[in-house]
């Protein structure tokens, strides 16, 4: 998909509908269609890009985006939410514009909102080799980006 036919892109440009809820210079936030919870927000930054390490999406619209997921968890009403953020298709992505979830988890409606088990989100044992192996090999390719803030 291109930005001519990014749904996401025409929400931006007044194009396509929605339910805007807060907007600045670089972002907007609508609710979710179809939502998995009463609330399900969608952030999105205003500058098209398919995932958030597609080359060319500026750190500022980024940025942006961190505040307003704070603001959209005060606005929900709810004290458990979930922020997620999906990148490619086998990561759940469905829509190639870089978008965040904020999505609500109403203690009086625990089927709505993500369902969270040890089933669902599976962790896996592993040792401080392993630790150490992918924290280097991580390191080292934040340096090779020039990554300012990459740790000794």
């Amino acid at each position: 998909k291109n930005i001519l036919s990014c749904i996401f892109c025409k929400i931006v440009t007044g194009e396509a509908p929605s339910f805007k809820v807060y907007e600045t210079k670089y972002s907007i936030a609508f609710l979710a269609k179809p939502p998995v919870s009463h609330g399900h927000t969608l952030i999105i930054p205003k500058y098209h890009s398919r995932t958030l390490t597609d080359p060319g999406l500026p750190d500022e619209f980024l940025a942006d985006v961190g505040p307003i997921m704070k603001k959209i968890a005060v606005m929900n009403g709810e004290d458990s939410y979930n922020i997620v953020q999906n990148n490619g298709r086998t990561a759940g992505q469905s829509v190639d514009h870089v978008h965040f979830h904020v999505v609500t988890k109403p203690v009086t409606q625990p089927k709505q909102g993500l369902v969270l088990t040890p089933e669902s989100w599976p962790s896996y044992p592993t040792t401080d080799e392993e630790y150490a192996h992918d924290a280097a090999q991580m390191k080292q390719i934040g340096r090779d980006h020039g990554f300012p803030g990459v740790s000794a």
